[in-house]
């Protein structure tokens, strides 16, 4: 069976996935409602497991230590109640066989090498490139959405990573390029950097163990 993650942990795991969020983007992010998630935000503040913080020019919730070490006993817990590690693991695995072909997909997008400078940035203007770097991120979004529907058959918080990726490959796919690697919007890039950081934490992996991504 399913197993349906409480609130307190969607909005502590969600602050840890992001990096930094507001309350709106929390909300979004998890599916429950902003005043929930407005009244969980200040008691996790006032267990010293968040804070707010300003960064150039933006501002949002951002995970402390303790918070940190919080939302991983809650994930171990949570892995473990449910039954789910075996599937969770398997699916990292599976991740992993792909995870080298969305970074030299977007490595591509940015770079494109020419006779005279191997690390020349790509200016888009050869269509062929492009076309080629869309197509390979097409198919991995179908590969992800056999992925995700592995992961989200026995953790529902998995459930909108195969959908968050398809928005942001239509969006590059109509022409807003910043949609596959740029950052400050939730990018195929910045998808899949929230996935792998999401498995990882769920099983407890420090990150640069596994084969993983920059």
């Amino acid at each position: 069976m399913t197993h349906v993650s409480p609130p307190e942990l969607l909005v502590l795991h969600a602050v840890r996935v992001t990096g930094m969020a507001d309350d709106a983007a929390v909300a979004r992010r998890t599916g429950v409602d902003q005043d929930t998630v407005s009244e969980l935000l200040k008691d996790h503040e006032a267990y010293g497991w968040v804070t707010h913080v300003e960064f150039g020019g933006t501002s949002g919730w951002t995970l402390t230590e303790r918070g940190r070490e919080e939302d991983s006993r809650r994930l171990a817990e949570e892995l473990d109640q449910a039954g789910a590690r075996v599937g969770v693991q398997r699916a990292h695995q599976e991740f992993e066989s792909l995870n080298g072909r969305l970074v030299q997909a977007c490595t591509d997008w940015q770079l494109r090498p020419s006779q005279h400078e191997r690390l020349a940035a790509n200016d888009h203007s050869d269509p062929r490139w492009d076309a080629r770097v869309l197509d390979e991120l097409t198919t991995l979004a179908r590969e992800l959405t056999q992925l995700v529907g592995g992961l989200s058959a026995v953790l529902t918080r998995f459930g909108d990573y195969d959908e968050r990726f398809s928005v942001a490959l239509a969006h590059a796919r109509a022409g807003r390029r910043q949609w596959v690697t740029g950052v400050g919007v939730a990018s195929c890039h910045a998808v899949w950097m929230e996935l792998h950081e999401d498995l990882l934490s769920t099983l407890g992996i420090p990150r640069g163990v596994d084969q993983g991504t920059r």
